[in-house]
């Protein structure tokens, strides 16, 4: 018997310079740097964790940044937009400070009775901050120059652009997502789920879909994004979710990944998705005081440490001299 899906435990997508994309994340948004590592599948190159103070699943924005990655064009069967939540009245906050940090507000609109700002990374990926009425607190990165009333808390959800809906909507359904809402040509999802936690709850639930059946194919590179993962509470609900998705699309075995493990498939219109663990977290290799500050690596490739530091392109990590205190 598989659990409730919470919702989203992270969002990966694809960028260029890696410290133009550290700088943007932890400077310009404000989020925690919550682990430097590798690519597991390619490990002459970073994979960098996001998120709120210790990196909690629902607020982990992660990328592979490739120095010179093509600029990849967002389509059909792509993750188009990664909203996250930001607490109610800093709409205002936001926009005054991605214009301080030269960064152009695309779009302000009202959407299924929230307001939200959309606007790109510096290799063009589409964020959205949403003021979320009901979104939880949580713990604000220590070293941002964000105040904690205004930092972001996590994940609101992301929107999917797809040509064909019902056997995509079956998908979402067959992980416990029901669809809640529509606006035009807009489907939302959201996670049946409470979360593990009353302080979970709201964190990630929302899946959007954008019908265009015209829509070109998206063409994955720097500025798209790679993959989504779902939550799974434990191992053995990953277990029960492998054998039940099994059944109805092809799925890859259980892959170890340090931090959680997970198992991927497709959805029908070709959006790539992932079930992780909530365990063991990112505290499990380095203090929660120090997440992010120096290279981590897999046991497999502790030999290898040295000569992949001097492979790698190196990246400063600026924190913010105004730092608060976690809560």
């Amino acid at each position: 018997m598989t659990k409730t899906i919470a919702g989203l435990h992270h969002v990966t997508a694809i960028a260029g310079d890696p410290q133009r994309n550290l700088d943007f994340y932890t400077g310009v948004l404000g989020l925690r740097f919550v682990k430097k590592t590798i690519n597991f599948d390619d490990p002459g190159t970073y994979h960098f964790y996001f998120g709120d103070d210790a990196g909690t699943p629902g607020t982990i924005l992660t990328f592979f940044p490739w120095q010179h990655a093509r600029r990849g064009t967002m389509g059909a069967g792509e993750v188009t937009q990664t909203a996250f939540s930001i607490p109610r009245g800093s709409i205002g906050y936001w926009e005054k400070r991605l214009a301080a940090k030269n960064v152009e507000v695309e779009r302000k609109e009202e959407r299924m009775g929230v307001t939200v700002l959309l606007f790109r990374d510096p290799d063009g990926m589409q964020v959205e901050l949403v003021e979320h009425a009901s979104a939880p607190t949580r713990r604000a990165p220590r070293f941002a120059d964000v105040p904690v009333e205004h930092a972001i808390l996590g994940f609101f959800g992301v929107t999917m652009l797809e040509r064909d809906l019902p056997r995509t909507e079956a998908t979402l359904g067959l992980l416990g997502f029901r669809k809640i809402a529509e606006e035009g040509n807009r489907f939302r999802f959201a996670a049946s789920g409470d979360g593990d936690a009353g302080d979970s709850v709201a964190l990630g639930r929302y899946v959007d879909i954008v019908l265009d059946p015209a829509a070109r194919q998206g063409r994955p590179g720097a500025g798209t994004v790679h993959h989504i993962a779902f939550r799974a509470e434990d191992y053995e609900d990953q277990k029960a979710w492998l054998a039940t998705i099994g059944e109805h699309l092809a799925v890859s075995p259980i892959m170890e990944r340090d931090y959680f493990r997970s198992i991927y498939f497709r959805e029908p219109g070709g959006v790539l998705f992932e079930l992780a663990t909530d365990l063991p977290g990112f505290t499990v290799d380095e203090p929660l005081e120090t997440l992010g500050e120096a290279l981590r690596v897999p046991q497999w490739l502790d030999a290898q440490l040295v000569p992949l530091t001097e492979r790698l392109v190196p990246v400063t990590l600026h924190k913010a001299t105004t730092a608060h205190q976690t809560r």
